[in-house]
C-alpha cells in the first residue's frame, strides 16, 4: 500500500465511506487473486465476507498502511480456511458457475488480461499449499516476509524458502517458449 493511502486509512477508521472505498479499490484485486488460489471459485464470496468484517472492525484497527494490508490478508486467510472447512462438510453444488456479466469499455484487453491472470493463478494453485500461499502473499499481495510469516503462522525463513521453491516450481511449469522476465539476483533479493 502506498504512502498516499495513509490519509484514507485514517479517514476510513473515522467512518469516512469514500476513504473506505479508496482502500477497497486498492486491496480488493490482490485479495481476490489470493483467495482464488486458496478457495477457488468462492473467492469473490469470501472477499465480500472479508470486507464486511473489515467494515465492522475498522474503528478498532490500529496501525499503519502496511499493517492494514497485512490485517486484510490475515482476515482473508481466516475466512478462506473457514470456507474450505464448510466445503469439506457439505457436498458440492451441481449448479453451474454464473458468468460475470460486467460491461466495461475495453472488453478485448480485459478478456486477455483475465485469461493471463487466470492462467497464472491456475499455475500457482497447482503448487503445494504452503508454496502457493507464500507466493501469493509475497508476490501478488506485496506483503513483506514478516507480515506473510505472521499471516501463515510460520517463521520468516520458512516463508522465504516456500516462496523461492514456489517460484522455481512455477518457472519449471512454464513452457520453454514462454517469455520470462529477466530476474537478476538483485530483483530476486527484494522478494526475500
Amino acid at each position: 500500500m502506498t504512502a498516499p493511502l495513509v490519509d484514507p486509512l485514517r479517514a476510513a477508521a473515522g467512518g469516512d465511506e469514500r476513504a473506505f472505498g479508496v482502500l477497497y479499490r486498492e486491496l480488493q484485486p490482490p485479495l481476490v487473486r489470493y483467495l482464488r488460489v486458496v478457495v477457488g471459485n468462492d473467492a469473490e464470496d469470501v472477499a465480500a465476507d472479508v470486507w464486511l468484517e473489515i467494515a465492522r472492525d475498522m474503528r478498532t484497527f490500529e496501525g499503519d498502511a502496511a499493517g492494514f494490508r497485512a490485517w486484510v490478508f490475515t482476515i482473508g486467510r481466516h475466512r478462506g480456511i473457514d470456507q474450505l472447512r464448510r466445503h469439506a462438510r457439505r457436498p458440492a453444488s451441481s449448479m453451474a458457475e454464473v458468468p460475470d456479466t460486467r460491461s466495461l469499455d475495453d472488453t478485448e484487453s480485459l478478456a486477455l488480461e483475465a485469461i493471463s491472470t487466470d492462467a497464472a493463478l491456475a499455475l500457482i494453485a497447482r503448487l503445494p499449499r504452503d508454496q502457493a500461499e507464500a507466493v501469493m502473499l509475497r508476490v501478488v499481495a506485496g506483503l513483506d516476509v514478516a507480515d506473510a510469516a505472521r499471516i501463515l503462522g510460520k517463521r520468516a525463513g520458512a516463508v522465504r524458502v516456500n516462496t523461492l521453491r514456489g517460484l522455481r516450481r512455477l518457472e519449471s511449469m512454464l513452457p520453454a517458449t514462454a517469455t520470462r522476465p529477466d530476474v537478476t539476483p538483485r530483483s530476486r533479493a527484494t522478494l526475500f
